[in-house]
Order: C-alpha cells, then sequence, then structure tokens
C-alpha cells in the first residue's frame, strides 16, 4: 500500500485528500494516515517528506536540502506582495466572503490589488452577494493554503484586536 500512496502522491503533483486516496485504496482514512506516518522514514532516506497542507498530503523536498537544491528549484519567485495587497489578502482570508466594496470600506482605500491576487490565484471570485447590483464575492483559494503552508483556513493566526480598528474600520 504504501508504494501506491507514495506513486499518487508523485503522480498527482497536488495535495490529495485522505478521502481520495482512501476510496483509490479501498482501505479506511484512518489507515491513510497511518500509513503516511510509514511512509516518513523511508522517502527522508531519499531526501523527500509528505505535508499535509491544504486538506490533503504532497510530497516535497524535505526541508534540510532545500537550500543546498536552491539553484535547481523552479520557477523563480514572484515579486513580493506590496503592503496594499497584503492587506486586502488578508481581509479576504479573514472576513470571505467578501465583496470589493466591503473591503474598501474596511481598508478606507482602494482594493485594486484583487486584480494582482487574482492573477496570482491566491484569491478567485467565489460567488454574488444577492443585494441589488450581485457583486461579486471573493474568497481564497487551494493555493493562497498552499503558499501559506496552512491545512485549512482555521490554521489562520488569531486577530490581534489591539490597533486593528485603526486598520480595519468595518
Amino acid at each position: 500500500m504504501l508504494d501506491v500512496i507514495g506513486a499518487a502522491l508523485l503522480a498527482a503533483g497536488r495535495p490529495v485528500g485522505p478521502q481520495e486516496l482512501s476510496r483509490l485504496l479501498g482501505v479506511p482514512e484512518e489507515a491513510v494516515h497511518r500509513s503516511m506516518q510509514e511512509l516518513s522514514g523511508p522517502l527522508r532516506q531519499v531526501g523527500l517528506a509528505v505535508e499535509a497542507v491544504a486538506g490533503g498530503y504532497r510530497l516535497i523536498v524535505a526541508p534540510e536540502l532545500v537550500p543546498a537544491l536552491e539553484p535547481l528549484m523552479a520557477p523563480p519567485p514572484l515579486p513580493a506582495l506590496s503592503q496594499a495587497a497584503l492587506e486586502v489578502l488578508a481581509i479576504v482570508a479573514y472576513k470571505q466572503p467578501i465583496t470589493r466594496a466591503d473591503i474598501e470600506l474596511m481598508r478606507g482605500s482602494s482594493a485594486s490589488s484583487l486584480i494582482t491576487l487574482q492573477e496570482r490565484e491566491l484569491i478567485k471570485v467565489v460567488g454574488r452577494k444577492d443585494v441589488i447590483g450581485k457583486p461579486l464575492l471573493y474568497g481564497t483559494t487551494e493555493k493562497f493554503l498552499l503558499e501559506f503552508g496552512l491545512k485549512d483556513l482555521s490554521e489562520l493566526p488569531a486577530l490581534e484586536l489591539e490597533g486593528l480598528t485603526e486598520f480595519l474600520r468595518g
């Protein structure tokens, strides 16, 4: 079973959920979780690791080897997000689903960074609000979880309320 799980994680090239692996193997999810722990040892011997992220598991280069392999790893990182883009992303992450108008109300300024965040696939349109004009609702993507190393949104750090009212006016 370990061979099939390892091959599945490699072949998928994305996080694979325990439910999906359970169906593939015809075993209970608990067996999948146990197998992930068993697989960790042999993988470390060849410089790989299993990472639990975005509600599933994926194969990664063992973190301690990343510095040595950095010249081989691609693509080069995108330029850092601007402060405004990070603010908009934080608002979307914590308040989703949320409209552009609500983001702008909370920030007290434009939410033009939504375009950049959509281009980087960190946020997406998740629906429309049921009000006049039917404005778009934004939410985070699986890529957001991957980029920030989160299993799910419950792993977002708690908001510090001190000083937050000056930043978030909504």
